[in-house]
């Protein structure tokens, strides 16, 4: 059995392991499904460029919605990401984004949604980057998985230690502003990987199209986790 079917068999049988990543309430709460694909052409290049408007636009999208989160993101190919050097360099662009973002209020408590233990942590301080990261490890009945938490608040990685447990649904931080979450609109980009390949408070969230099968190879959809209800979403 490969280790997505091996996390779906996990989950299956262990719902009660699962915990919440945001606080939902399926019997209110809507979900904004936001596109930041080529065809959103709502979005302009400049305007996703300017951290402001583009955060004026996301917060007028949930409002008019009447949604207290946006998602979406999962494996889209994205072209707002050509605000940010970040992504540019080194060839082919990277476009790709590999988890799920969920948009809100800058401050909405973040949880884990697994029991684990602080894999790494780091402020990823660079313009379009995730600002401050947690990264968390957890064994699944001897299915290894990593869970990142990026675009958080600086305050939430203090008195932080590798190898520290983390029970599941412990606030693990919250959605960090602007000035210091990468210079974003506020959310949280939550992302999965089955092997961290080295990497230490960091993980690509954004990739090149051309590595996208191997990106699917070692990053199951976040919406396993998240499970939330198919009549919450809002397009």
């Amino acid at each position: 059995m490969d280790k997505h079917a091996l996390l779906k068999n996990f989950i299956s049988k262990h719902p009660g392991r699962i915990g919440k990543v945001v606080d939902f309430e399926p019997k209110t709460d809507k979900l904004f499904v936001f596109d930041f694909a080529a065809t959103n052409t709502e979005l302009s290049p400049d305007d996703a460029a300017d951290t402001e408007t583009f955060s004026h636009w996301v917060d007028k999208k949930l409002h008019n919605n009447h949604c207290r989160y946006g998602i979406g993101g999962y494996m889209e190919h994205r072209t707002l990401y050509a605000r940010s050097e970040h992504f540019s360099t080194g060839g082919e662009p990277r476009r790709l984004h590999l988890g799920i973002d969920i948009w809100g209020a800058a401050g909405v408590p973040v949880y884990a949604p697994l029991a684990g233990i602080i894999h790494s942590f780091r402020d990823n301080n660079n313009f379009g980057d995730y600002g401050p990261t947690i990264i968390l490890q957890h064994d699944l009945d001897g299915l290894e998985l990593f869970s990142l938490y990026g675009h958080l608040s600086r305050n939430d990685l203090t008195g932080l230690h590798e190898g520290d447990a983390i029970v599941k649904g412990q606030r693990l931080g919250s959605f960090g502003c602007a000035e210091e979450n990468g210079h974003w609109p506020p959310h949280l980009h939550f992302q999965l990987m089955f092997d961290i390949e080295g990497w230490h408070g960091d993980y690509p969230g954004v990739a090149k199209y051309s590595e996208k099968d191997k990106y699917l190879q070692n990053i199951p959809d976040p919406a396993l986790i998240l499970q939330f209800p198919p009549a919450s979403f809002i397009k």
